[in-house]
């Protein structure tokens, strides 16, 4: 069924770089491209923010320009709506959640280096959570929930289920010495109950409003969960 007149906003890593190494990162693109097709086909409208605004980087390891491209991705290299969208994004310092329905953060390993402790993304996640808004987020994504602190000062995360990219995934993409931290690892010392399946195999928790995934491969899943539960709280309405 579609879901007409949901409203989303995806916030998006500006970080280029993997740490000192110097080899460019950004978004892993599928973590955006299928959800934004899933959300648009559905008949939301999605809009892109980004930490710096501007024109968002993508990690070059997420783009082959061929035949092994996800369907999403090509699809969204073609479509110059989306992609002035990805040019020319939003700057997250003063967006407003009102009017959104869900807030929607794509990973990619740029997003371990400028989400975690930023204030006004802080702010925003915060206000759309106690605006009773959904928030989601997959693979790196919910490295922007590290650091969140309910108001009572507790940890956001802690008691509450979360996926995201595993230890051993970093691992097998030979990039743990290079993050700033492990992401299961800090989840789990902020006291996420901290769930997932097999290496790079699409896994996706819903807790409440709150849907994670725990890599590209679950970036359908948890889109459609998405959606599933924005009809969950129109049809309560």
């Amino acid at each position: 069924m579609p879901h007409p007149l949901f409203n989303i906003l995806m916030v998006v890593t500006s970080h280029a770089a993997l740490g000192a190494s110097g080899h460019p990162t950004g978004v892993w693109f599928e973590e955006l491209t299928t959800p934004y097709y899933i959300f648009r086909d559905a008949g939301a409208t999605v809009d892109i923010a980004s930490i710096a605004g501007g024109k968002i980087p993508v990690d070059p390891r997420s783009i082959h320009n061929g035949d092994e491209d996800p369907e999403s991705v090509k699809r969204f290299l073609k479509d110059r709506r989306a992609v002035s969208d990805l040019d020319h994004s939003r700057r997250v310092t003063g967006i407003s959640v009102d009017g959104y329905d869900a807030v929607f953060i794509p990973g990619g390993h740029g997003v371990m280096w400028d989400m975690p402790n930023n204030t006004p993304l802080q702010s925003l996640i915060l206000r759309a959570w106690s605006d009773g808004k959904v928030v989601a987020s997959v693979c790196h994504g919910p490295a922007s929930l590290t650091g969140l602190r309910n108001p009572d000062g507790t940890a956001f995360v802690k008691g509450r289920k979360i996926s995201a990219f595993t230890d051993s995934e970093e691992e097998a993409a030979g990039l743990t010495g290079t993050m700033p931290f492990l992401l299961e690892t800090r989840l789990r010392e902020e006291g996420a109950v901290f769930e997932k399946g097999e290496d790079f195999k699409p896994y996706m928790v819903r807790d409440g409003r709150l849907v994670t995934g725990q890599n590209p491969q679950s970036s359908a899943l948890v889109a459609k969960e998405v959606l599933s539960v924005l009809a969950e709280g129109r049809g309560a309405r």
